[in-house]
């Protein structure tokens, strides 16, 4: 595939390893190319999907952003051997678009249409537990205390106790084990 200087006719007129490389004469060849194809694929994909047809142009610049994005990977990917070079920018586009109107449904949807499941909190209100005394040593009481009663993570509970995580996890297991074996007992 050779250079071309005036305007592109087709696709065929364009050096990919050249483009590939990053030339600002070869992208700019390109862009002549393939702005209309995109465009096109763009005004289809939302204009089927009730989006206002302005969009497209959105979604087209989306579609030269992914194909620059980390030194121009997606379009690295290109094998002729599989598809015209307008096709494939059709599916690229088509991607696009697709990806464009699920970021705009979840960032305009109506908390009407969100399921309840979806915007619902989980009510952490917990009966205490009734430990006997003597059950636990000072330390594994006073560790489940700290997780579960004041809501600290493991490093914030070591932390506190100027210890390693990995006693304050030791300690949270062996405690596990004495209030498991005591309640199935019990049980």
């Amino acid at each position: 595939m050779g250079a071309v200087r005036g305007p592109v006719a087709s696709f065929d007129d364009i050096d990919l390893r050249a483009l590939v490389a990053g030339g600002k004469r070869d992208w700019d060849r390109f862009v002549a190319a393939a702005a209309p194809v995109i465009h096109a694929v763009a005004r289809r994909v939302v204009a089927a999907h009730g989006v206002p047809v302005e969009e497209a142009v959105d979604v087209a610049q989306d579609v030269f952003v992914r194909l620059c994005a980390d030194d121009r990977r997606l379009l690295k990917t290109y094998d002729p051997a599989r598809a015209s070079l307008g096709t494939w920018l059709a599916v690229v586009a088509r991607s696009c678009a697709v990806d464009h109107l699920r970021r705009r449904r979840q960032a305009h949807a109506s908390l009407d249409e969100v399921p309840e499941s979806a915007i619902a909190f989980e009510d952490r209100h917990v009966e205490r537990l009734n430990i006997p005394p003597g059950l636990l040593t000072e330390r594994q009481a006073l560790v489940l205390r700290l997780l579960y009663d004041r809501d600290m993570d493991v490093a914030e509970a070591a932390a506190f106790l100027k210890v390693d995580a990995q006693t304050v996890r030791s300690t949270h297991h062996k405690a596990m084990l004495r209030l498991r074996d005591h309640f199935r007992i019990e049980a």
